[in-house]
């Protein structure tokens, strides 16, 4: 059975979160690469085309975003054991016990480093937004510490742990945050692509979410929030490293600073003692059944 997650130019925490998550919960040789049958785990890759229509397609707390077709989950080529939360659920057309949560909520069932040196506000970019923006220099202005989405899993999460809050454009950052018991507060995505998906995964847990806006720190963001399109390599993403734009570039990163500083007096959001737990059993519940049923 193979492992199938998203693998972009960079690699993406949440992303990143599968093969780490994986080793460490699934029986040894689990896994391999077998791709008859794949194994679809953390991530918003639920969608039509990709997949192979021979291959049986095991899904294990994935999610829809939109991103493409929904997969046609009916024709039996797939066997969904539960989903990220209630609105992927309705999606697809299943029944609403199939939505649980995100698998990343497991990472509370396993050992994980220690804390690092505490903080007392963090910042988590999207990936796409580390790429396309000036955060490392807004949170300089801002003194808030950087936590960079692409940068090795275990240093991450001990970031986390070691935050008295963390503001977060990336839904893992707040998946992993809510996990750990680390506040947060949900920095609407500059790309609004990214939006909908926040509200499946918060509503498997009762969360009621509170998105809120960050300020555009380059021009290329600022063209994405305005476009819904645009990448570091579009003309406007080439525009960043012109010596003609640094003046805009300047004014765009301090203001983000101080949007910075605005939501870090917002209040933050954790879901329910009791709702995590339940929804952490549930999930370790039904990935121990499916092991047993497809134990070599």
């Amino acid at each position: 059975m193979k492992l199938v997650y998203f693998k972009g130019t960079v690699p993406n925490f949440g992303d990143e979160l599968n093969p780490y998550l994986w080793e460490k919960l699934l029986p040894q040789g689990f896994l391999d690469n077998d791709s008859t049958e794949l194994f679809l785990g953390i991530g918003s890759i639920l969608h039509k085309h990709g997949y192979p229509q021979e291959a049986k397609k095991h899904v294990i707390g994935s999610g829809y975003a939109g991103y493409g077709e929904p997969p046609p989950v009916s024709d039996g080529s797939w066997n969904v054991v539960f989903v990220r939360g209630p609105r992927t659920a309705a999606k697809l057309g299943l029944p609403p016990e199939k939505a649980i949560s995100d698998t990343a909520i497991l990472l509370r069932t396993i050992d994980l480093p220690p804390p690092s040196d505490p903080c007392e506000i963090a910042f988590m970019p999207h990936y796409e937004s580390l790429e396309r923006g000036f955060w490392p220099k807004a949170c300089q202005l801002a003194g808030v510490k950087l936590i960079d989405p692409t940068d090795d899993l275990e240093k991450i999460m001990s970031q986390i742990k070691g935050a008295k809050l963390l503001i977060t454009e990336a839904m893992h950052g707040a998946i992993v945050a809510d996990a750990l018991r680390t506040p947060w507060i949900s920095a609407k995505p500059i790309y609004s692509g990214h939006h909908a998906k926040w509200f499946d995964w918060a509503e498997s847990l009762s969360i009621e979410l509170r998105q809120t806006r960050l300020w555009p720190s380059s021009i290329s963001e600022l063209y994405t929030r305005l476009t819904r399109r645009g990448s570091p390599e579009s003309i406007v993403g080439r525009l960043n490293k012109k010596a003609v734009a640094a003046p805009a570039n300047a004014i765009l990163t301090y203001i983000a600073a101080q949007r910075l500083l605005q939501l870090a007096k917002l209040d933050p959001q954790l879901s329910a003692d009791s709702a995590i737990k339940l929804q952490t059993e549930r999930a370790q519940e039904a990935v121990f059944g499916f092991v047993a049923q497809h134990k070599k």
